[in-house]
């Protein structure tokens, strides 16, 4: 283990000893040269692998795109005091719940400016809690408060720290954007700041919640505002020191999209790296390397686990079908009782709906599915049908048909047929 400096504490990369050799896994991190807490990154350990030989660099490509060298975190705290300063109302910071350290500024800030602290979203508080027990979180008495002790407060004297800085749905903050949220309800006044950037792909839902915040009447600071964010991992020349310090034979850019992971690639050629000797692989893609060298292996799976009450697995491809569609479009359970000598119905169809939003027009919808579903039990009986699959077909196909003519709509249907 080789301490590193990232975001999150006690950050560490991996050196795992192979009879082939070194296999060295970065894990998120950044050559952060004065770190709120801790001890800068163990350089002379990486030089000391690197002159030993690695076999394989597995190196972080997160910010393979942007040029020179990360801000480092201790930049942050005073860019927050400043924008303290400047709040008169409530102040609601969202950052990634496991940047211990940037809870921690948050609190000095508060305490600057005099103001109480409220943790609010359960990662938050669960992640808080950890690090104070570890000795990484260190919050005055009397300083901190329940979300339920808020409105107790004057609006100035009041900093929440919230969950919600990618736009996650169940998140606080987004839960506050949509008026939501059991004990916080924002107003205009209260000042949004958002110490955190948005992970690629998560950008639309975090302009989803800034408009939102804005609707409501919220002043939102973003990094684009104010310096009040550093990120956790490197930018391209610390990936760059990585590389030539730990000097691989073979090296795997990851963590990172097809682009970063590409960018990443390019540095390590810019460094020396022979473009032969690096894999810019996909999840699932195995690398093998022993003394004649290094190659892709055959694909393994990866990817999306099906964990469904008890049992888990590969899903099979006609159930999730089913339930995407009861997801988008509901379902309908049709239930004839025919005959068995004649085949022709003996009571009315049953019609069941469930998940389709049809207000008013409920009524109308169990009539046509009705309709359908008598229509073709009388032309089955017509044809002397007796075969049950058959007219469970016959069924389904005639009201799917039917209600995708007159809603527009697919839902699932579920034909039952009963034999009298």
């Amino acid at each position: 283990m080789i301490h590193l400096t990232h975001s999150i504490p006690d950050a560490r990369a991996v050196a795992v000893g192979t009879p082939a050799g070194t296999v060295l896994f970065t894990g998120d991190y950044k050559f952060d040269q004065t770190p709120v807490a801790g001890e800068p990154a163990d350089m002379a350990r990486l030089a000391e692998l690197g002159a030993e030989g690695v076999l394989l660099l597995c190196g972080d490509s997160t910010n393979a795109d942007r040029p020179g060298f990360s801000p480092s975190e201790s930049l942050v705290g005073p860019a927050l005091v400043e924008v303290f300063e400047r709040c008169e109302g409530r102040i609601i910071v969202t950052s990634f719940a496991s940047n211990v350290h940037r809870v921690q500024q948050v609190v000095d800030a508060a305490e600057v400016t005099g103001r109480k602290i409220a943790l609010v979203g359960r990662s938050m508080v669960k992640n808080s809690k950890i690090a104070k027990t570890l000795g990484h979180i260190d919050i005055p008495p009397g300083m901190l408060i329940q979300p339920r002790e808020i409105n107790d407060f004057k609006d100035e004297d009041v900093v929440v720290v919230s969950t919600g800085s990618q736009g996650e749905p169940l998140s606080a903050l987004r839960r506050m954007a949509h008026h939501d949220h059991q004990q916080i309800e924002l107003h205009s006044g209260d000042t949004i700041v958002f110490s955190a950037t948005p992970v690629p792909g998560n950008e639309r839902a975090v302009n989803e919640t800034v408009d939102r915040l804005f609707q409501i009447g919220c002043t939102v600071i973003t990094a684009d505002d104010a310096p009040i964010h550093a990120s956790g991992h490197g930018y391209s020349e610390e990936l760059k020191l990585m590389l030539n310090l730990t000097r691989p034979r073979y090296f795997m850019p990851v963590h990172g999209d097809a682009k970063r992971l590409r960018l990443h690639r390019e540095l390590a050629e810019q460094v020396g790296i022979a473009p032969e000797n690096i894999f810019e692989s996909a999840n699932g893609l195995p690398l093998d390397m022993d003394a004649s060298g290094a190659r892709f292996g055959p694909e393994e799976h990866s990817g999306v686990l099906l964990v469904d009450g008890m049992e888990f697995g590969e899903p099979s491809d006609a159930a999730v079908r089913d339930r995407r569609t009861i997801a988008d479009d509901g379902v309908i359970v049709v239930v004839v009782a025919v005959s068995a000598q004649s085949g022709e119905l003996v009571s009315e169809p049953e019609v069941v709906l469930r998940g389709i939003a049809i207000g008013a027009e409920s009524d109308l919808v169990v009539k046509a599915v009705r309709e359908a579903a008598a229509d073709a039990c009388a032309r089955a009986a017509e044809t002397r049908e007796r075969d049950r699959e058959d007219l469970e077909r016959r069924v389904h196909d005639a009201v799917a048909e039917k209600i995708s003519k007159a809603r527009r709509s697919r839902p699932l249907v579920v034909p039952v047929v009963i034999e009298a």
